[in-house]
């Protein structure tokens, strides 16, 4: 890798090129990562993929009166200083709003490359073309807000907005509320039977952690089979699987663990105000993120829980 400071006026006009070359094509991924569910955003980053080629042209037509026409290669990953960002636009399904910020930063990171080679070259004319570019970069910034002030109606935004929140709970809260209520509800049983069956905190702990990372594990094979996500919008079979597994041992860790108190009562008493927390949240978040009436969700959440923990109870007790 070559520091910025030992660059060239031409290779630095040469990376510039390159650049534009580069970001032009981020767009265009944004644009066709975004199309189907957000088709106004996808415009937006259409034009600018189109600005980010006339830039290129700009900017090729300056370096071959200056410099000929040959232009070597020169990108990002060979210059020092540069911040290296994942290929987001590889990704599907794109976030809206990961997807905005990280097309702001490479604008804002666009514009401070111009300006610190402005500052660095010794040729008056070099200096001032940069100090240009500096300035295209700026209105490029500009051209942006409004392109998403025309495109990105009020209306737009909001249908926008609404795609993502459903997106965000189809793909996340979804398989998290699934895997928390299996965890919660499912080892109650096994784990108080246990309990009440032995008398030991220990024994009961084994049998809770068993418990819990099997369900887990049932739990994320189980979402990840379930679909691909290709026509219901749900995201990777993999992430829902891992998210769903994952929340399914965190709710049946959360009463097991109490039980690493070697007294039997007080590990009972607290594994019981952990259950009774564990079924508030979920209460919570089917309120919240699933349009349920709390009042509903609540008695839901209680009675389901209520009959596996009495169950449990009975059988360890017979």
């Amino acid at each position: 890798m070559k520091r910025f400071s030992d660059l060239s006026e031409r290779e630095i006009l040469a990376l510039a090129i390159t650049n534009e070359e580069e970001d032009s094509r981020i767009y265009r991924g944004f644009a066709e990562g975004l199309r189907d569910k957000f088709p106004a955003s996808a415009k937006v980053f259409d034009e600018m993929a189109e600005e980010e080629v006339r830039h290129r042209t700009y900017l090729f037509d300056l370096y071959r009166q200056k410099f000929g026409e040959y232009l070597p290669l020169i990108r990002r990953q060979d210059v020092k200083g540069f911040i290296h960002h994942s290929p987001i636009w590889l990704m599907r399904p794109l976030g809206l709003d990961e997807v905005r910020k990280y097309a702001a930063n490479m604008e804002f990171e666009a514009a401070r490359f111009y300006r610190k080679a402005a500052e660095t070259t010794r040729d008056t004319s070099i200096r001032e073309l940069l100090i240009r570019l500096a300035e295209e970069e700026d209105k490029h910034e500009n051209l942006a807000e409004k392109l998403g002030e025309k495109i990105l109606t009020k209306t737009a935004r909001e249908e926008e907005d609404e795609t993502s929140r459903r997106v965000f709970l189809l793909q996340y809260v979804q398989p998290s509320l699934v895997g928390l209520m299996d965890g919660s509800v499912s080892t109650l049983a096994p784990l108080f039977a246990a309990a009440f069956a032995t008398h030991s905190t220990w024994e009961t702990f084994l049998v809770g952690m068993a418990a819990s990372v099997g369900a887990g594990i049932s739990m994320g094979f189980a979402e990840a089979l379930s679909d691909d996500g290709s026509l219901t919008g749900r995201g990777t079979p993999w992430l829902r699987g891992t998210v769903c597994g994952l929340m399914t041992v965190l709710g049946g860790i959360g009463h097991t663990l109490p039980y690493l108190i070697p007294d039997f009562w007080t590990a009972t008493v607290i594994a019981i105000a952990v259950v009774v927390v564990e079924l508030a949240l979920i209460s919570w978040i089917r309120y919240r993120y699933m349009d349920t009436p709390l009042i509903s969700a609540a008695f839901q959440v209680a009675f389901g829980g209520a009959l596996v923990f009495a169950a449990g109870i009975l059988i360890g007790s017979s």
